[in-house]
């Protein structure tokens, strides 16, 4: 039985209700209860971008049993079938959902009924407690490719074929927004556990626990269209500041304040510019109380206006685990400000200290958790989101329990709370926020989130993994990536082939969206408090200066590009929080009809004008490198012109990695020529 409304299609029968959405331009929302009403979840869609001029929406009843419901660029068609099943005895009723383009191209289509197979496009098994496990199979586009989902690690360029786990993991974010290159871009709508296959006979999604089933599909003749469609209804990316544009510097760990002033003032004596340091983990006496251990530093509000005086922003890590020791715990505990775990002990986590987890999806945890460090942390207005998958002892999901409902049915969307309430309270404080964090999912885009691709090795394989990572990432509607240069686990500063990795990580990064480096150098420092108890160790130095002097001067004259590079930056950063797309793209963000770009996974633009060549393997001297379209690209080293649709051999010289940009683009090649002080590199 259909029922018809302005700008939506409703099917009832036989326990199930299936109801279609206009959302946004060329856009349409799909959601599916058995025996129930449709929820109006808001997880990453914002209610306010369903309206749509009425001019673009149609209904259509070309026949008994059909309604297609039409928005500017795609139309959902909803066939209502009847037919007599006789292992039952009785007729059966059932709707049919496809989705085209106004070209009559199928994007999306749910599989039949296969005959005698009698299989379910939307199977609902009952769980214990009234949800279900649902899955959702589909037909595949093919030809096609597919790009976004988030951060996997792995330099897969296209995602055809791929099965990906829905759920975050320290150096995994499970964003479930994929584009295709047949013209649609498809949201699972659902913060659950579960796994998306990308199969070549059937695309399925499914979600471990939930109480319907909810995905929006829009139309689009290029990616960047897509991409400008899906954060028109998930939000942007807020205007990027001008303090974070240029290098951030990081180690594990800064542990005391005389340490991190001596590291900033040498930045400042040496004349490499330094937008950001950072203060890393357990500079806190407890884990949980969110502000910093005296005996370690004394004054940090006195040394955030220091930084600042110079040009540098101080950033400080906060952790959601709440030891029980903490000053804290007592108050987030009695508040049921606390994750749960529905089996027993409540530790879970015990890293230096049997810990809980703050409850993100509960609100009044996350201005709780907002309001104690601004008023913990005077002066500092950016803060390192860290452990935000989140990441627990043992990824068990069946144990543990949000304010929001089951980890099972809605632990995903933990990151986006994460950086909300500290988008949220920055704002309301007249902070412009910019928060680095672990972990996003869809939507987290519009709190302002710079997602960095967690503890990684430091090995040639993962620098390779981070080129398709950011892509993806951006893809998935995320434009702000960065990574540990060098890598976080490994490296040792003593060992010659590090100092490679790391070199060839720097040069790489310095095209990334943020510039940051970080890492868990050996050979290790311990530190002892003043009681002579042991704390937290750290990490070797991890200065541009503490690689030896070429090192220094490589790292030096990229730092100082970065800096030259900022009108160009700061311009495709605008682009992004007016259009949504990425910083770091893809080739077939720009050149979707070259069947190439869609396959290169070691080639990233930054913006629409750089092309950048990263040497990806020890000891390379030269690598091919494809030059997309029919235009002409320069290579900054040389300043050689050369044809696009082809693959040219270009040497790679130590100081620096292949960079071409586009001929007629916005950024001139001269801007590699000479590096400060007329130091050639």
């Amino acid at each position: 039985m259909f029922t018809v409304t302005n700008g939506s299609v409703e099917w009832t029968g036989e326990g199930q209700t299936i109801r279609v959405d206009v959302w946004g331009r060329d856009s349409l929302r799909v959601r599916a209860v058995a025996q129930g009403d449709i929820i109006d979840h808001n997880y990453a869609l914002l209610p306010e971008a369903r309206a749509v001029p009425s001019t673009d929406v149609a209904v259509e009843t070309p026949e008994p049993g059909m309604v297609i419901l039409g928005n500017g660029a795609i139309r959902a068609q909803l066939n209502e079938v009847c037919d007599f099943q006789e292992s039952l005895g009785r007729s059966r009723w059932r709707c049919h959902v496809r989705i085209e383009n106004a070209a009559g191209r199928v994007l999306v289509n749910e599989i039949g009924d296969g005959g005698a197979l009698d299989v379910r496009a939307r199977h609902f098994r009952q769980l214990s407690g009234g949800d279900y496990r649902v899955t959702a199979s589909f037909e595949t586009a093919t030809p096609e490719h597919l790009v976004g989902m988030g951060e996997y690690q792995q330099h897969l360029p296209d995602l055809k074929g791929a099965t990906l786990e829905l759920a975050h993991r320290n150096s995994q974010a499970s964003v479930p927004f994929v584009v295709s290159s047949a013209g649609y871009g498809f949201l699972w709508h659902n913060p659950g556990i579960g796994r998306v296959t990308f199969a070549t006979n059937v695309t399925q999604w499914v979600a471990e626990q939930t109480d319907q089933l909810d995905y929006w599909v829009t139309a689009g003749d290029s990616p960047a269209k897509i991409l400008e469609q899906y954060t028109a209804v998930t939000g942007r990316a807020p205007e990027f500041p001008e303090y974070g544009l240029g290098y951030w510097q990081c180690k594990l760990r800064y542990w005391n304040q005389e340490q991190l002033e001596r590291v900033a003032g040498e930045f400042n004596e040496k004349k490499i510019p330094l937008d950001v340091i950072i203060a890393d983990f357990f500079h806190w006496p407890h884990m949980g109380d969110y502000r910093f251990d005296p005996e370690f530093w004394p004054s940090p509000a006195s040394m955030v206006q220091t930084l600042r005086d110079h040009g540098t922003e101080l950033m400080v890590s906060v952790w959601p685990q709440v030891s029980f020791s903490s000053e804290n715990y007592a108050k987030l505990s009695g508040s049921n400000f606390l994750v749960r775990s529905t089996a027993g002990s409540q530790e879970l986590m015990a890293f230096q200290e049997p810990a809980s987890l703050i409850d993100m999806t509960n609100p009044h945890a996350r201005q709780f958790l907002w309001e104690t460090c601004h008023q913990n942390y005077p002066g500092v207005r950016m803060f390192w989101l860290d452990e935000a998958e989140p990441e627990f002892g043992a990824y068990d999901y069946e144990a543990y329990r949000y304010h929001a409902g089951p980890a099972l049915k809605v632990s995903n969307i933990y990151p986006q709370r994460y950086a909300q309430a500290f988008f949220e309270g920055a704002t309301a404080a007249g902070i412009t926020p910019l928060n680095l964090i672990r972990c996003a999912w869809a939507g987290s885009q519009r709190f302002g989130a710079v997602v960095w691709s967690g503890d990684i090795q430091s090995t040639w394989e993962a620098l390779r993994n981070q080129i398709a990572i950011g892509i993806h990432l951006g893809m998935a509607g995320i434009p702000w990536f960065t990574t540990d240069i060098g890598g976080f686990h490994g490296g040792d500063v003593r060992d010659p082939n590090f100092v490679e990795l790391l070199l060839r990580w720097f040069e790489c990064a310095t095209y990334f969206p943020v510039m940051r480096m970080h890492g868990d150098r050996r050979p290790f420092e311990n530190v002892v408090g003043g009681d002579g108890t042991p704390r937290l160790r750290s990490g070797a130095a991890n200065e541009p200066w503490a690689f030896g002097r070429e090192a220094q001067r490589i790292m030096t004259w990229h730092i100082h590009l970065r800096q030259k590079l900022r009108p160009y930056l700061r311009r495709t950063f605008h682009e992004a929080h007016t259009t949504g797309l990425p910083v770091m793209r893809g080739l077939f963000l720009h050149y979707s009809d070259d069947e190439r770009a869609w396959l290169t996974n070691d080639e990233f633009m930054l913006g629409r004008d750089v092309l950048v060549a990263p040497a990806l393997a020890p000891r390379t001297h030269s690598r091919l490198v494809y030059l997309p379209g029919n235009e002409n690209w320069v290579e900054t080293n040389t300043e050689r012109h050369y044809r696009g649709g082809d693959s040219i051999e270009v040497e790679i010289p130590p100081e620096g990695i292949p960079t071409f940009v586009r001929e007629r683009g916005s950024i001139t090649p001269t801007l590699w020529r000479h590096a400060p002080h007329g130091q050639k590199i």
